[in-house]
């Protein structure tokens, strides 16, 4: 698991052509925005955290701990919960996650045919 983060965090540092490696933080909110869909020129501090809950939502979903519920009338997803996480401590939540992450980029990979590896 640690190679493919590393992978997913180079081809995130790659694509928005930083010098930085991105951490969980930054991948969470990519992938809000990609939620989202829809890109703004700023964000405030309020949009900032609801684009991270979107994004742990998403990734959640993928072990049926949330569910999509339909776009507000802005157009902002929302989610429902289904189960608690089971995940104790903030390193096994961040694992979580992780792993998660790597599937939604997985799966971005599919749907655009595939991108490049480092």
């Amino acid at each position: 698991m640690d190679y493919e983060w590393l992978r997913v965090r180079h081809l995130v540092r790659k694509t928005f052509e930083r010098t930085d490696l991105p951490d969980l933080n930054a991948i969470l909110f990519l992938i809000g925005i990609q939620e989202l869909g829809r890109w703004q020129d700023t964000f405030t501090k309020e949009e900032k955290q609801d684009l991270m809950h979107i994004a742990v939502c998403r990734l959640l979903s993928y072990g049926g701990h949330y569910s999509f519920k339909g776009r507000d009338a802005d157009g902002w997803p929302h989610y429902e919960l289904r189960r608690p996480v089971e995940a104790q401590g903030l390193k096994a939540q961040e694992a979580l996650l992780k792993e998660y992450a790597i599937q939604y980029f997985r799966e971005l990979e599919l749907e655009n045919g595939g991108l490049e590896d480092e």
